[in-house]
């Protein structure tokens, strides 16, 4: 079985998340993303927790969960959280995240008992608790041993294991003696693989994907995902994926153009100042326009830290595929300024209608009809993301990154002019 995993979103009960990003929500969009598994986000809190025990029913003997309301959901539930560890290292403040995978309900139900000592979990779903690192995963995994912690989006600026503001150079640093219970990293947003791989030191540990997502739209949820090739879908099963990066059985991650991210490049958002990492280290780092310290990027960070040069690729490990939202596609497209506009959403809906899933239309759907659904234009925006023929204009500072469209083709595209014959965006509107 093919499994499309999103392992790390949130619920409405953490900070600047939808207020409609609940467990009947995820189930209904979940599944035209193409993800048949999603993290549960936020089972630290008292008020999500309660919600979970209510609408949720194990599958047995899986430690996986469904929605209860609708058992025949293609979707599964697997328990998880994201909390911030707040600490002082070598007379330095730490801010860092870390995601958490429980086999059940029960045993994140202990967890939570810890984690209550070090802070109040009800003020947030992603809660700030007073503790190290280490002794974060002391706790979690003296619950259990079958549990998980991934540090997570590991490059963002602030919050994060290598973060240029609040960080370390070294997972030994931060985790320090409980290090052996790490052995996966999530890349984050601004960050895929092949940045990842630059650094020698990362080599051991398997890279995941998530969406982070703080709501169920489509082009948030699944945004990033991993892909699995399981006999049975379980919780064991998919952690044994993961820690043995078998790419027979960890297929590949989902990743954004990690350029699309909001912290790929260095910047400040006020000054509307983006550099590349070269260009920011010849001014010192420092703002062109009001002569304040930057916002340093992940790539500049990665360069910092990576004792590779970049293209270098290591053998038998999971793969990777950059793909980006279908409805910021259709969008950039049209032209307009929103993905969740009516006519954003009457071209998404028919792809999906006849695909299956969002995931279906970027890997496998046809050119030709992909172009009979939508346009020409459309379709070949597509291709293009798929044959990673896209520019996108890299993010900064908490802006997104651009999508940018070649108008150039190559042969196989001229010999589909003759798709020409459908009709044009002005003609589908």
């Amino acid at each position: 079985m093919i499994v499309y995993a999103d392992l790390h979103i949130h619920s409405k009960y953490s900070r600047a998340t939808s207020a409609k990003m609940d467990i009947d929500e995820i189930a209904r969009f979940a599944p035209i993303k193409g993800l048949n598994l999603v993290g549960t986000g936020d089972f630290t809190h008292p008020k999500w927790f309660k919600e979970l025990r209510e609408k949720l029913t194990e599958v047995s003997g899986t430690g996986l969960y469904k929605p209860l309301r609708k058992s025949d959901s293609p979707l599964y539930f697997m328990i998880t959280g994201e909390v911030s560890t707040v600490f002082t290292f070598e007379g330095k403040l730490k801010r860092i995240h870390h995601l958490i995978l429980s086999p059940n309900l029960e045993v994140a139900d202990q967890i939570r008992d810890r984690l209550s000592k070090y802070g109040d979990l009800s003020v947030d779903g992603r809660p700030s608790l007073r503790m190290t690192a280490a002794e974060l995963v002391e706790e979690v995994m003296e619950t259990s041993k079958r549990n998980v912690i991934i540090p997570a989006h590991v490059w963002t600026p602030w919050f994060s294991l290598f973060g240029a503001f609040s960080g370390f150079n070294s997972i030994e640093d931060c985790y320090q003696d409980m290090t052996k219970h790490i052995f996966a990293l999530e890349t984050g947003l601004s960050s895929d693989p092949p940045m990842n791989w630059r650094l020698s030191a990362l080599d051991k540990y398997a890279l995941v994907s998530n969406s982070d997502s703080h709501s169920f739209w489509p082009w948030r949820i699944g945004r990033e995902a991993n892909v699995f090739n399981l006999k049975v879908p379980t919780y064991d099963e998919i952690i044994e994926a993961i820690q043995s990066k078998d790419p027979e059985c960890f297929l590949f991650t989902i990743e954004t153009y990690p350029e699309y991210g909001k912290y790929h490049w260095t910047g400040h958002r006020a000054c509307k100042v983006s550099l590349s990492p070269e260009e920011a280290r010849s001014i010192g780092n420092i703002c062109p326009v009001c002569h304040r310290e930057l916002t340093k990027g992940v790539d500049q960070r990665v360069d910092e830290l990576a004792d590779r040069p970049k293209g270098f690729t290591p053998r038998g490990v999971p793969g990777y595929k950059h793909l980006l939202p279908l409805s910021e596609i259709i969008q950039t497209v049209l032209g307009v300024n929103y993905p969740g506009l009516q006519r954003v959403w009457r071209i998404y809906n028919s792809l999906i209608s006849r695909f299956g899933s969002e995931y279906n239309v970027l890997l496998n759907a046809p050119f030709e009809e992909i172009a009979d659904l939508s346009n020409v234009e459309i379709a070949d925006a597509i291709m293009q993301v798929r044959e990673e023929r896209v520019k996108v204009i890299p993010g900064y500072d908490g802006v997104y990154g651009k999508i940018v469209f070649s108008e150039e083709k190559n042969e196989t595209e001229r010999g589909k002019d003759a798709i020409k014959r459908q009709r044009s965006i002005s003609d589908y509107l």
